[in-house]
């Protein structure tokens, strides 16, 4: 019976996805009807192929990837530190791309160096988040319990906050815009070049992933029952932080902070199928995940409908998301 339910909610998520993902090529600044849409891919050379197969479609298909890798890499953190409140930048990932980011756009422009490319500044992000992880994780193999490592993952977010407050106050107005405007989350800047090289990111941290099932459901029980099993727990905590760091530094990379995706959807994951079985749970994040992320970008679009900017991607996931949150500490 129970099998039975869990194979309609999993299929019930993939349709709403198929669904969101088709309303989600026809919103935009011009709008398209799901008949027209398939004339529009088929007009090689027009203006409304352009728009549909290079601008939403590599939209699209990013919130898809960004919404599962962030969700995912939330269940892993709040599992490791047994916190419903942990995110997926818990440790600091976030804030050592903003790092990177910050660095070079406020301090470089203090040189008149013009560094606005989208590749550049996932290019420093990338860097900025690589050495945090390094950071963080040298310090996974040394600690001896998951609070401490949580205390340092913290500690360094403070650290790298705190340098990127500095550098605001000395940058100048264009690139103070600039890198607030990184900060509130993007999809659209996300072409297919950038989206060959991000999904290959994320696959590789989707594949750890599921080597690590088995250790994430023995950490539910608490770290001796995990060690009863014959789990390695350092080598299980050094797992999840790659992991994580893989797939929420990725997706900050290319599509900067998104807020609050990764620290609701695991309860709505954990709540639909009445499971902590993370072989359950997993997949379960990533529809969810997908299927929010693509929820919010439809409403950007029609938020944004006849405007020349768009709203943040941000925007919309802290005002669906933090309800949800509101809700678990209610219920802790």
């Amino acid at each position: 019976m129970k099998r039975n339910r869990d194979i309609f909610f999993f299929a019930l998520l993939t349709l709403s996805l198929a669904v969101l993902f088709l309303l989600d090529l026809c919103l935009g600044s011009t709008l398209f009807s799901p008949r027209t849409l398939w004339q529009h891919a088929a007009e090689d050379g027009s203006i409304y192929h352009h728009i549909l197969l290079n601008i939403r479609l590599p939209k699209a298909l990013t919130a898809i990837l960004a919404g599962s890798a962030l969700s995912v890499s939330g269940i892993l953190m709040q599992t490791l530190f047994r916190n419903p409140l942990a995110g997926p930048y818990i440790l600091g990932v976030s804030s050592g791309a903003s790092l990177g980011v910050a660095f070079v756009v406020m301090c470089t422009s203090l040189f008149g160096m013009v560094t606005a490319g989208a590749g550049t500044i996932a290019t420093s992000a990338i860097i900025g988040s690589t050495l945090v992880l390094l950071l963080v994780m040298s310090v996974a193999g040394k600690v001896k319990d998951n609070v401490s490592l949580l205390i340092v993952g913290m500690m360094v977010g403070a650290i790298v906050g705190a340098l990127v407050n500095i550098m605001q106050n000395i940058a100048n107005p264009d690139a103070l815009k600039l890198f607030i405007v990184w900060t509130l989350g993007s999809l659209s800047s996300v072409g297919w070049q950038e989206l060959q090289v991000m999904t290959g990111v994320l696959l590789f941290g989707a594949l750890m992933v599921t080597m690590l099932l088995k250790p994430l459901n023995g950490l539910l029980l608490g770290e001796n029952y995990a060690r009863s099993l014959g789990i390695n727990i350092r080598r299980t905590r050094l797992g999840i932080v790659l992991a994580t760091s893989l797939l929420a530094g990725g997706v900050t990379a290319w599509c900067g902070p998104i807020a609050f995706i990764g620290v609701a959807v695991p309860h709505l994951a954990r709540g639909l199928m009445h499971s902590s079985n993370h072989r359950l749970t997993v997949p379960a994040c990533a529809l969810l995940g997908a299927n929010l992320l693509l929820l919010c970008d439809c409403m950007v679009s029609i938020a944004s409908y006849g405007m020349s900017l768009s709203l943040p991607i941000s925007t919309l996931s802290s005002l669906i998301a933090a309800p949800i949150i509101i809700y678990v500490i209610l219920k802790l």
